[in-house]
This record gives C-alpha cells, sequence and structure tokens, in this order.
C-alpha cells in the first residue's frame, strides 16, 4: 500500500531529466556560461534592463557623493555620514548589477557617456541640505518602482536575477526610510 502511494506522489511531480539528459544539456552551448537552455527570459532585454538599472545605481554614487561633500549646516554632519554610507551601498549595488550582467553573457555599461540618459534617477545636486534630502529621496522612490516593475517583469523566468533584485530592492527601501526620518522636522536653512 505505501509504494502505491509512493507511485501517486511521484507521479503528481513535474517530471525531472534524468542524469544522462542533464549531462548532455550541460555539454550543449557550453559557450553560454551560466545560461543554459533552461532560462526563460528574453536576455538581451534582461541585459538592456540591467544596464539601465546600472546606470541609476552609478547617478546615485555620484549624487550622493556630492551630497556627502556640499552637506553645511548644523544638521550636517549626521546627514553628511548617511549620505555617505548610502553612496557605499549603491556602489555595492552597482557591483552586483554588474556582475550579473557578466554572468548572463553581456557587457555591463559603465560609460559615462549617456549615463544620466539611461538612468531611471536624475541627478540633482540640491542647495541646501533639505534639498539634497529631497532629491535622493526621490531617487531613491524612483528606484524601489524601477527594482518592483523589474521583479513583476521576470516572475520566475530567471530566479537568481529576482533574488538579487530583492535584496538591492530591499535596500533602496531602507535608504527612502532613513531619508524620509531626516527630512522630517528639518527646516530649510538656505543653500549650501
Amino acid at each position: 500500500m505505501k509504494a502505491s502511494a509512493l507511485k501517486e506522489v511521484s507521479a503528481e511531480r513535474s517530471p525531472l531529466s534524468d542524469i544522462k539528459t542533464l549531462r548532455q544539456r550541460a555539454r550543449e552551448r557550453i559557450e553560454d556560461g551560466a545560461v543554459t537552455a533552461g532560462y526563460a527570459a528574453d536576455r538581451e532585454n534582461v541585459i538592456e534592463t540591467l544596464n539601465e538599472a546600472l546606470a541609476t545605481e552609478l547617478v546615485c554614487v555620484l549624487r550622493y557623493k556630492r551630497h556627502y561633500f556640499m552637506a553645511a549646516g548644523i544638521h550636517a554632519a549626521p546627514v553628511a555620514a548617511e549620505f555617505l554610507a548610502h553612496a557605499t551601498e549603491e556602489m555595492a549595488h552597482a557591483d552586483l548589477l554588474a556582475k550579473r550582467i557578466i554572468e548572463l553573457g553581456g557587457e555591463p555599461n559603465f560609460s559615462p557617456d549617456g549615463l544620466a540618459a539611461r538612468s531611471h534617477a536624475e541627478y540633482v545636486e540640491g542647495d541646501s541640505l533639505k534639498s539634497m534630502i529631497t532629491e535622493d529621496l526621490i531617487a531613491e522612490r524612483i528606484a524601489i518602482e524601477s527594482y518592483r516593475e523589474m521583479i513583476a517583469y521576470l516572475g520566475n523566468r530567471d530566479p537568481s536575477t529576482v533574488r538579487m533584485l530583492e535584496e538591492i530592492l530591499a535596500s533602496e527601501e531602507e535608504h527612502a526610510e532613513d531619508l524620509s526620518s531626516l527630512l522630517k522636522g528639518m527646516k530649510d536653512y538656505g543653500k549650501v
């Protein structure tokens, strides 16, 4: 009786490839590296989208670094420290994106030519501590929506990229919360 129950359970599961088939498929199109026949997303589109995300992260690094150096006033020290921490984390996101682009057989686009045009977020300098925080918060909100859309687009067609994007999204949400907290109750003391 137990044997027939096991047969029923295994009959309900999706079929798995036998070892010989797995080994044979692994030898096909070996030049594709990590991208196997089971990859279900449009690889070129994913690479293009990840390059846009890379550009967004790089623009955010540049904006945060400027804000770090330009922060001035009585509230500047803790805010500048937050800017620097966010710049470092955004660079780590850029590194993750570049690595994944390579894994998918693409080339990460670090070219400064057209960087702002490829980025979802804008590079806005801000002329006061409050305006810098505001612009960074706007950029984080853009990134949050961009990553949510990418995750939804990929669905289950590229689980590795989705996991990476979810990790970055969580960090971006944390950044937005940090900036929102800094902004609460802050008066605009004028230009830096």
